[in-house]
């Protein structure tokens, strides 16, 4: 195996490209970039059709729609989650 050496400017230039390839798969697998649609929710939460509708009417889901098509933002879906989140409790 051969050792390279590196002057300390072509290693700091090293790791700042290292670290914006980092940011960039950090930013692809981050949940708030995804959108799913309205299928895809009601399967996810295991919810009716009325049920959703009555979540988006009530302002518990963010949502967008684009003539008939309804999409949440994942992030969306995880805050709903997180806000009717219940901890467990003390054993007695």
């Amino acid at each position: 195996m051969e050792a390279v050496i590196l002057t300390k400017d072509a290693y700091n230039d090293l790791v700042g490209k290292l670290e914006t390839i980092q940011n960039l798969i950090t930013r692809k697998e981050r949940p708030e970039d995804k959108f799913i649609d309205n299928q895809d929710f009601l399967f996810l939460m295991k919810i009716s059709k009325r049920t959703a509708q009555t979540w988006r009417d009530e302002g518990k889901i963010a949502f967008s729609q684009i003539g008939a098509k309804i999409y949440y933002r994942m992030t969306d879906v995880q805050e709903l989650l997180n806000k009717n989140y219940n901890k467990p409790f003390g054993r007695k």
